[in-house]
């Protein structure tokens, strides 16, 4: 504890907020909490980015952004201007006044939630603790976490929450490679202990996001239940699409073109579009941790859980497809040569955790197939690749450079991520053979010899 001398009102904080006085701290810096600590330092808040891995620590310093939606100029140029520094000193917390948590949130190898790191992070704070501090997780949990997991750890200290510390959730909407909603324009959902500590929270955040977009909730669980709700509606929603499509293969139905057809219809239907399965942080987890939570109420989601399921079925159906179209070739997948393009867990970004890519890439190996891959955003992948973990059973592989030589050497090129940056025409162009898990040939007439198959 610092023994700073005690206030009477919570004014010199929001005033101290509202002059940009306070001095913020970021707990985690990875694609949520850099964005938000770049976001305060452009606005001219003093910001420290706190995190163990000395590699970010140290990347920042030198103003190199290991994020591909943030340039190393914008990084640069709060660095230089002293709005943001970085660190691995947790000791630093006891000079800030808001303290964000944005560290990870996986499951575990059982599907249930593994909030070590937000405890980890609570812990950090209490040996640094201050009073009057604004603390604010940003972290997707389940509902609860804020008062049943972060809030009894806090108050160990003796302090008590609402008036001699606050405690918000505001959960992050982060959309990796996303140009157009950022976190300026992206409205914002907060859930505080109490109507000050949601004051507080939305007086903060109204400083780098328009204040009607500022929207606050009425407890913490609340906001907690809205993050599972978004990306379980997209999850639920694309495992719908994942068994249509399931069914249009067996009925000689292209799902694609009964989309396109479907999404005419200018009321009732919003088009989502099968593929290699989900990927990310939030889709393929976000289902478990509301699952694992409803438990407690002896309630089961067997709705959410099947999509779940379904979604995660995906990586072996597209191995399927690419067996099926060797196999009418007159070939094995077991000694064939397969260029797979693309390893992130969407387009346009450097991001692979828990991409289906990497699972059908996976799925590939183990049935004897010998995989390339190219990613212009990755250039490696396996043990010792750089600012993301993938926990892959494929070894340590470096993106291959795509040339007209080494397409016709492969028995087959498999599509698994639509980056802009390929030049798909030219894939076409030069391969024999093709499974298209994201519809991207459409509109390309294949070359001599060239077959395209999509999922």
């Amino acid at each position: 504890m610092s023994g700073q001398k005690k206030t009477t009102t919570d004014n010199i904080t929001l005033t101290a907020i509202k002059k940009k006085k306070c001095k913020i701290a970021v707990l985690g810096l990875g694609y949520v909490g850099l964005p938000l600590a770049l976001e305060f330092a452009r606005a001219n808040f003093f910001v420290t980015g706190i995190d163990p891995d000395v590699k970010k620590v140290e990347a920042i310093y030198d103003g190199h952004s290991y994020i591909s939606d943030i340039s190393d100029e914008e990084l640069k140029a709060v660095v230089s201007q002293g709005y943001m520094k970085s660190t691995a000193d947790f000791a630093t917390l006891e000079e800030m006044d808001v303290v964000f948590i944005c560290v990870p949130t996986p499951f575990s190898k059982y599907k249930e939630p593994d909030v070590s790191y937000v405890i980890a992070s609570a812990h950090n704070i209490v040996e640094h603790m201050k009073k009057k501090q604004l603390i604010i997780l940003e972290s997707t949990t389940f509902p609860g976490t804020t008062e049943e997991v972060v809030l009894p750890i806090l108050e160990s200290t003796g302090l008590e929450a609402g008036k001699d510390f606050y405690l918000v959730f505001s959960p992050e909407r982060v959309d990796p490679g996303n140009r157009k909603f950022a976190i300026r324009n992206t409205p914002k959902v907060i859930g505080g202990l109490g109507e000050k500590s949601t004051k507080l929270a939305k007086t903060l955040y109204s400083k780098i996001i328009a204040e009607n977009l500022v929207i606050p909730v009425s407890a913490p669980r609340i906001a907690e239940m809205t993050k599972l709700l978004e990306n379980i509606f997209r999850s639920v929603n694309i495992a719908l699409i994942n068994e249509l499509t399931f069914l249009c293969d067996r009925m000689k139905l292209d799902i694609w073109e009964v989309i396109d057809a479907a999404s005419s219809k200018p009321f009732g239907f919003m088009p989502f579009y099968p593929g290699p399965g989900v990927g990310g942080h939030c889709i393929p987890v976000d289902p478990y941790y509301l699952s694992w939570k409803a438990r407690e109420y002896d309630f089961y989601t067997k709705f959410i859980e099947l999509a779940a399921e379904i979604n995660l079925s995906m990586p072996r159906y597209v191995l399927s497809k690419v067996i099926d179209t060797l196999n009418d070739e007159g070939k094995s997948l077991r000694g064939s040569s397969i260029l797979a393009l693309g390893v992130a867990f969407k387009p346009n970004i450097n991001d692979a955790r828990n991409s289906p890519a990497i699972k059908v890439i996976e799925e590939l190996t183990c049935k004897g197939a010998k995989v390339d891959y190219s990613d212009p955003y990755i250039p490696s992948i396996g043990n010792g690749s750089t600012y993301f973990s993938v926990a892959s059973k494929i070894g340590f592989h470096k993106s291959t450079k795509i040339t007209a030589k080494k397409l016709k050497e492969y028995d087959l090129v498999v599509i698994l991520v639509e980056h802009d940056k390929f030049d798909f025409p030219f894939v076409v162009r030069h391969s024999k053979l093709i499974v298209d898990t994201k519809n991207v040939c459409k509109n390309i007439t294949p070359g001599k010899g060239c077959r395209i198959v999509k999922i």
